[in-house]
């Protein structure tokens, strides 16, 4: 089976400036025969991630907030596992990994101008557009 774990995570609670504290969320996928082993090998890699990253600094305190369980993946559609509103401007820059490894993290510094995304100091394209 295949588990795509959801957590919520929140750092460096310890430093006094808003700033200097941070929030997010993050997915760990696994193929595991039952739900149990997916939820080791998720703390397997969470500390491993804690060891080898700079991903849960400080004080820091994770929310395993969702369990998804797939026999097999969609191949004629995609299907949506997580969508998020927040009210408000986006205004704090945040930090985005994508396949993060020992060996690469790929993170990115995303920012926001007039309400457009930044990455690493580039204007982010469009993807897609609606008006109502």
């Amino acid at each position: 089976m295949i588990y795509i774990g959801n957590f919520l995570h929140i750092t460096n609670q310890e430093e006094k400036e808003e700033q200097n504290r941070r929030h997010g969320n993050f997915n760990l996928i696994v193929d595991a025969d039952t739900y149990e082993e997916a939820i080791e090998k998720f703390k397997t890699q969470i500390l491993k991630l804690k060891s080898n990253s700079d991903f849960f600094e400080g004080k820091c305190v994770l929310f395993f907030t969702q369990l998804f369980e797939f026999d097999k993946i969609p191949k004629k559609e995609a299907m949506m596992l997580n969508y998020k509103s927040v009210a408000g401007d986006p205004v704090m820059p945040f930090i985005g990994c994508s396949l993060p490894t020992n060996r690469s993290d790929r993170c990115k510094i995303y920012n926001w101008q007039e309400n457009i995304p930044e990455i690493e100091g580039k204007g982010a394209t469009v993807f897609m557009e609606f008006n109502s």
